[in-house]
């Protein structure tokens, strides 16, 4: 072992930030054989999978300054291959039935360490943007998304009435949305599905 492979993922990090290949290369030895089997079991493609997986990787040299701003590679390296898969699901089943019937089998399946460590990181991104929102806003999405309420039963509670609890939802759903796709490259329903569902 050279002393670099000795290094932790912070400190590779680091060197890649810097334009260090070697660097990149060991990470990639470190991380490339266990992100396959993750593509794998969400594409059931051993082709597809490999050029995600290439192209997850590539991303990560062309995008390294970038790097700088995430705090750790491995749940950035997991989170950066399932967007791309979903991205390939979504471009390869157009229908809304077809996605939902991906999707539902996708979360249904998943039980690894990974699959946690994703939709933590997930649901600390979602609750970002929810913070940044204003009190009564994040009352309603919480009422309605987290606790599956209808606009009616919501205004019965907060004693307001169903056109502003649906204001409201626009509001916040119109923010998440264009955080989400900006942020993190995936549609807003995919990331709900992803974490509503678990």
């Amino acid at each position: 072992m050279t002393k670099l492979e000795s290094f932790s993922d912070l400190e590779l990090q680091q060197l890649l930030i810097n334009d260090d290949y070697r660097a990149f290369t060991i990470l990639y030895g470190r991380y490339s054989a266990s992100i396959h089997q993750f593509l794998l079991k969400i594409l059931k493609s051993a082709e597809l999978t490999e050029d995600i997986v290439q192209e997850v990787f590539i991303k990560i040299w062309v995008n390294r300054k970038l790097l700088a701003q995430i705090k750790t590679f491995r749940a950035y390296l997991f989170i950066s291959a399932r967007n791309r898969a979903l991205d390939s699901l979504k471009a390869a089943f157009r229908s809304d039935v077809a996605m939902s019937e991906v999707i539902h089998h996708f979360v249904a399946h998943r039980s690894t360490t990974e699959d946690d460590l994703l939709t933590r990181e997930y649901l600390n991104f979602l609750n970002s943007i929810l913070n940044s929102l204003p009190e009564r806003s994040r009352e309603i999405f919480s009422l309605c998304k987290e606790q599956g309420k209808s606009y009616e039963e919501v205004a019965g509670i907060l004693g307001i009435s169903r056109n502003a609890v649906k204001n409201h939802m626009v509001y916040s759903m119109k923010i998440l949305r264009s955080s989400v796709e900006k942020e993190l490259g995936i549609s807003l329903s995919i990331l709900f599905a992803i974490i509503f569902k678990a």
